[in-house]
């Protein structure tokens, strides 16, 4: 009698655009075998930086495959990067990759970048085109004496060394694409270079997730191919974002933040109800690893793994 109010419950809400009951998670166990990957910014300058450490320090219990490291456009944060991937490599405490991009440099400018990372003890490489520099005007334009595509960089990093190189995918389409074929051909050719993990710009259509995740393993791609989750913190900026990298953002999800602009506690419980549920929709379907986009806020994603059943150690821990 209870089961079938509450899936009525739900078909109702199904009706009003929010996901259908076979997607939702309602009061499931809680997954058991849940892996984790977290990106921070580097540590800005300034007061900045505390809030960085901070937020490592919150996550890292959570015994991360990873840690990622931001890398600006154009290396504009290339010292800070550096900086605290060689921080966190001294600690042991995780695997660190740094975000590598080659839009707006030159080949010996990367290649230098990623051999003082290696000096650091790091093998771990994001390898990523990047965002040409600001100010920049038009279609991108690959650097004149640079590596042209990420595809170009992970052949020259692995040339360059012995890195573990992960790049990026984008399951609805880079802006770029023509197709989801041409993504998935791209895709293949920074496989045919040497990546050996993909992670997909964040989306909220798990669907559509599903879908590209299907026509890849048909094309022949056998990497691991790995979500990557944004708890969405500032809903108007996140749509912005949102569109300039062809994410769509489904209307459920405007009805859901309406009305919270000024209430920063709600947003924070809908966004964390929000996420925690994608990431369950997608381990239903046989999802195991997720890759989240912290935006250097830790106790949301500390309460989204949490809701994952992904539990710290019951050391503290301190990042020097």
């Amino acid at each position: 009698m209870i089961q079938d109010l509450l899936h009525r419950s739900l078909r109702n809400v199904t009706s009003r655009g929010l996901p259908p009951p076979d997607q939702m998670s309602i009061a499931s166990p809680l997954p058991q075998d849940v892996n984790v990957s977290f990106e921070f910014f580097p540590p800005a300058l300034g007061s900045g930086a505390g809030h960085f450490w901070a937020s490592v320090e919150r996550l890292i219990p959570l015994a991360p495959k990873f840690v990622s490291i931001t890398y600006g456009a154009g290396g504009t944060s290339q010292d800070r990067t550096l900086d605290a991937a060689a921080s966190l490599l001294r600690s042991k405490l995780t695997d660190v990759a740094m975000h590598l991009t080659c839009a707006g440099a030159s080949k010996s400018h990367v290649d230098d970048t990623a051999l003082r990372f290696a000096d650091a003890g790091g093998k771990h490489i994001l390898a990523l085109r990047g965002d040409p520099p600001k100010g920049s005007q038009g279609p991108y334009q690959p650097h004149s004496e640079g590596y042209a595509y990420a595809a170009d960089l992970v052949a020259g990093l692995k040339k360059l060394g012995d890195f573990d190189i992960t790049v990026a995918t984008y399951p609805e389409g880079h802006p770029e694409s023509n197709s989801i074929e041409d993504e998935i051909d791209t895709l293949k050719r920074k496989i045919d270079a040497g990546a050996s993990q993909a992670i997909t710009q964040f989306f909220f259509d798990t669907d559509a997730f599903m879908r590209f995740l299907e026509r890849a393993r048909k094309a022949g791609i056998a990497i691991p191919i790995v979500p990557g989750i944004l708890p969405v913190t500032d809903f108007k900026r996140t749509r912005s974002f949102a569109i300039k990298c062809g994410t769509s953002v489904p209307k459920w999800m405007d009805d859901l933040f309406e009305g919270l602009e000024d209430d920063e506690t709600s947003r924070r419980l809908v966004a964390t109800s929000v996420a925690s549920e994608q990431c369950r929709s997608l381990y239903a379907q046989g999802i195991e690893t997720f890759h989240f986009y912290t935006l250097n806020q830790a106790d949301l994603c500390f309460a989204i793994c949490h809701m994952l059943g992904v539990r710290p150690d019951n050391n503290p821990t301190k990042v020097s």
